[in-house]
């Protein structure tokens, strides 16, 4: 089982940057990919940006290429996933989740979520 918990949400300028947290406890080991995922209101889920554990590859949405930055720090037994978010935009504002999945199992979980608002 593993438990996420996100922060750093709120309200920005357009232009401006905000970075959110993830932080991941519990069976970290079973887990292959952590990612962030956004839903705008009257939108589709989309995936923003994922990180390959094993390897530190990483993926990003066209919207957020040269924007956003996923990054993975590790200590004992958390994991905290990072999302930088620079120039935002008002397009940006949404809920963000993030994920982990387990290939294995396999398994994904989801965090309960925060909000990012783009605005004047």
């Amino acid at each position: 089982q593993v438990h996420l918990v996100e922060s750093g949400g709120g309200l920005v300028q357009p232009g401006g940057s905000l970075r959110l947290s993830c932080v991941a406890s519990g069976s970290m080991s079973e887990i292959n990919v952590m990612g962030w995922y956004r839903r705008a209101p009257g939108k589709q889920r989309e995936l923003v940006a994922s990180f390959i554990i094993r390897d530190g590859t990483t993926y990003y949405g066209n919207s957020v290429k040269g924007r956003f930055t996923i990054s993975v720090s590790r200590d004992n037994a958390k994991n905290t996933v990072y999302l930088q978010m620079n120039s935002l935009k008002p397009e940006d504002t949404a809920v963000y989740y993030c994920n982990a999945q387990d290939y294995v199992n396999p398994m994904e979980y989801w965090g309960q979520g925060t909000r990012v608002t783009v605005s004047s």
